[in-house]
């Protein structure tokens, strides 16, 4: 069994899955905290399965890109999760996760767009993206996750390319003609899609040190940046 966790933004969800098929997925509520939120939708995805927390083998977590709070929640709790039944974890990249959960979604479909541009809202006018190239059912990263202006990204985008994720909601309207755009549903990445590819990278051996796991954030937080004035 697979626990995947998805704690990127201020919303998220909790899946399982055996191997790469979900049985059970659990949005989170984005009103509340996900430290509040996250250990009772663990229960909750668990019990709707019909399986023990001892049942689960391999932890599935979102790493980064994303909100500080947030991601140091769902990495801490995959961790303490992982330890306490001796399951292995894996990481997944946020963007990679958003890019695939538009490529799974579309099956795919002939004449789909090869080039997936993904971003999130980093704030201050930033914004994290990654460009990933659709070979089959896989995704090969054509330039690793980074911090940019949200201008700059814009313009580095060609025509034929597809653009997704959360950064949309403001950037939408200005993107440049001849740019595909996933449907609003698919902007965000689920626990579902996360599970799925790590289950990928364990089925081919990988698997993420549990001590040395960290959240990838990209740049320094508020406070880290004030502190030297």
């Amino acid at each position: 069994m697979i626990l995947a966790l998805e704690t990127s933004g201020y919303g998220g969800s909790v899946a399982l899955l055996d191997g790469d098929k979900p049985l059970a997925e659990l949005p989170l509520d984005s009103r509340r905290r996900s430290a509040a939120s996250l250990a009772p939708a663990i229960a909750q995805v668990l019990a709707a399965a019909g399986h023990r927390a001892a049942d689960v083998r391999l932890v599935a977590v979102t790493i980064g890109p994303g909100s500080f709070t947030s991601l140091r929640v769902g990495v801490t709790t995959a961790k303490a999760f992982a330890y306490a039944v001796g399951a292995q974890v894996v990481a997944v990249n946020t963007l990679e996760a958003i890019a695939a959960h538009w490529q799974w979604s579309t099956g795919g479909v002939a004449g789909a767009p090869t080039i997936i541009a993904a971003a999130i809202d980093a704030q201050r006018g930033d914004v994290y993206a990654a460009r990933f190239h659709v070979v089959g059912e896989r995704l090969e990263g054509l330039a690793p996750a980074a911090i940019c202006a949200a201008g700059d990204w814009l313009a580095s985008l060609a025509p034929g390319w597809l653009a997704t994720g959360p950064a949309l909601e403001t950037l939408a309207p200005r993107l440049p003609s001849g740019i595909s755009t996933a449907p609003r549903e698919s902007w965000l990445p689920t626990a579902a899609t996360v599970g799925r590819l790590a289950a990928a990278r364990h089925a081919a051996g990988q698997h993420d040190d549990l001590w040395t796991l960290a959240p990838l954030y990209l740049r320094r937080s508020a406070a880290e940046e004030k502190r030297p004035r």
